[in-house]
Formats: structure tokens, C-alpha cells, sequence
């Protein structure tokens, strides 16, 4: 019954927040979303969300992946979703904008030999230039905006690739934190670096999810320290992993000195040395 009832004031709080705020809005996607909102309840919302590509909008107000159902169905939420809409839908558009979906276009260019800059998750000029021409190679509008008919020339579905950009984030923050809780920052982007190592090199699987549940792979899997809570550290060091950060020059294994009695391990040769673990090749 709490439920039914938020659910109700919802609705009722979507209705009057939009009939005050819908003029600001010049998108007609943006129109058509808030449209289908005022009609439905909180699943309609969650749905409107997906179909028009603004997931992200819900992971940029705090709180919001931990929050409950029940949480989740206030006016503080709606008037959050509602501001944030516009920008979640151009999030592409032009230079200034930035994300994770920005580096994953900036990776496919530079993979094309469009861009020749950095993966920094930034829309900048060399960014908007490398799309300009790309779309005019490919008999696309050249105004430097990456739409949907780009996003299908480049081979990328932003929405799958958000979702999988941050299951891989989570799934790496946890390995981290699992294997490297404690140790100093440069030591976590470490181990990260290792499991990407890996997932590039022809001596092991070649996904992040099968390097890390590869059987006996690594300790904190297995003896509990995988389901505790990640260090927020841990985020961040994923993060960096993900955008080519490597202390150790492309390490494929790391041990603890004190504690490894694995004779082949200790004999391989030594990468660097961060913090209580020793990296190697």
C-alpha cells in the first residue's frame, strides 16, 4: 500500500512538475518523454528512460544506484530526472560534452584512424574534427555530431555500451578492492592494469569477466574478500586502468613476497614493485 501510494503521488508530482517546466525544454524528444511520463507511473518513467537513451541521468544525482524502490519515488527524483533530461540527450552533440560513451567513440575513430589524440572522455575540437571527417568519408551530414546515423557508421549502441562499459568498471573496482585493498593508489591501478594485460594477451581468456573467474586466478575470489564492500578508491582505479593507466609496463602477474611460496611465480622476472606486491611478466 506505501508503494501504491508513492507510486500516486508520483504520478501526481510528474503531472504538476511538467506542466510548469515542459516550455523550457526545445527538444521534441525531450517533449515526447515528459508526454508518455505524464500518463504512466514510476515503470513508465524507467521505460521512457531506456527508449530514449538517458540511463546515465540516473547514475549523475547521489544516491541513486543504492537508493530503494521506495526512495527512488520522490519529487526530489522526478525534479533531478526532469533537469538532467536534456543534457543526457546530447550527451554526444558537441564539443564540451564528456563520459564514458564519449571515449568509447573516440576509441572506435582512433582505431579507424580518425583520431589521433587521447582517450580522455572528452568531446573537444580534435574530437569534433576527427568525427567531421570521418562522416564526410562515409557520405554522412559533416556537422561534427554524433547522431544515430554516425553512432550505426562507427559500429556503436551507446546504450549497450554504457551498460557494459560499467559492468566492467564494477566488476574490476571488486577484483581491485578484493586484491589490493589498503595498498597505495598506484598499487590498485596495478592490479587493474594485470587483469586488462591479461584479457589482451593470447595466454588467457579474453574478457575482463573470464580473466577474473578464470578457476584460481586470483586469491580475493575465492577467500571471501570478493563480496565485501569496494573501496570508492577502487572506482577510480578501475577507471584509470580502463584508460590505459599501467604502473607496471604491461605486468601479467603480481605476488606478495611475504606470503607467496609459488617458486615459478617468484622466479619470473620482475616488472616494478608497488607497494606490498611485486608485478612481473
Amino acid at each position: 500500500m506505501k508503494i501504491k501510494r508513492q507510486i500516486n503521488r508520483l504520478k501526481s508530482a510528474v503531472s504538476s512538475y511538467i506542466s510548469k517546466k515542459l516550455e523550457k525544454f526545445k527538444s521534441p524528444k525531450a517533449k515526447a518523454v515528459f508526454k508518455i511520463i505524464i500518463l504512466g507511473s514510476y515503470c513508465t518513467l524507467i521505460c521512457a528512460a531506456i527508449l530514449f537513451s538517458f540511463k546515465s541521468v540516473f547514475n549523475t544525482f547521489s544516491g541513486t544506484k543504492n537508493a530503494s524502490a521506495e526512495s527512488l519515488l520522490t519529487d526530489r527524483y522526478i525534479s533531478d530526472i526532469l533537469n538532467n533530461s536534456g543534457k543526457s540527450l546530447e550527451v554526444l552533440s558537441k564539443p564540451g560534452a564528456s563520459g564514458e560513451e564519449v571515449s568509447r567513440v573516440q576509441s572506435a575513430l582512433k582505431n579507424m584512424g580518425y583520431y589521433l589524440g587521447g582517450i580522455d572522455g572528452t568531446f573537444g575540437v580534435k574530437t569534433q574534427d576527427a568525427v567531421m571527417r570521418f562522416q564526410k568519408a562515409r557520405g554522412l551530414e559533416a556537422d561534427g555530431i554524433v547522431g544515430p546515423q554516425t553512432l550505426k557508421a562507427l559500429g556503436l549502441q551507446i546504450d549497450a555500451i554504457s551498460a557494459n562499459y560499467e559492468n566492467e568498471i564494477n566488476l574490476l573496482a571488486r577484483l581491485i578492492s578484493a586484491e589490493a585493498r589498503g595498498e597505495p593508489y598506484a598499487g590498485q591501478v596495478a592490479v587493474g592494469a594485470v587483469v586488462l594485460n591479461r584479457v589482451s594477451h593470447t595466454s588467457f581468456p579474453d574478457s575482463i569477466s573470464a580473466v577474473i573467474y578464470q578457476p584460481n586466478a586470483f586469491a580475493g575470489v575465492t577467500n571471501g574478500e570478493f563480496s565485501e564492500p569496494v573501496a570508492e578508491s577502487a572506482y577510480r582505479a578501475a577507471r584509470d586502468a580502463l584508460n590505459n593507466s599501467d604502473p607496471t609496463g604491461g605486468a601479467l602477474y603480481y605476488y606478495n613476497p611475504k606470503t607467496e611460496k609459488d617458486k615459478k611465480l617468484r622466479s619470473r622476472k620482475t616488472a616494478a614493485t608497488i607497494g606490498s606486491h611485486v608485478f612481473c611478466s
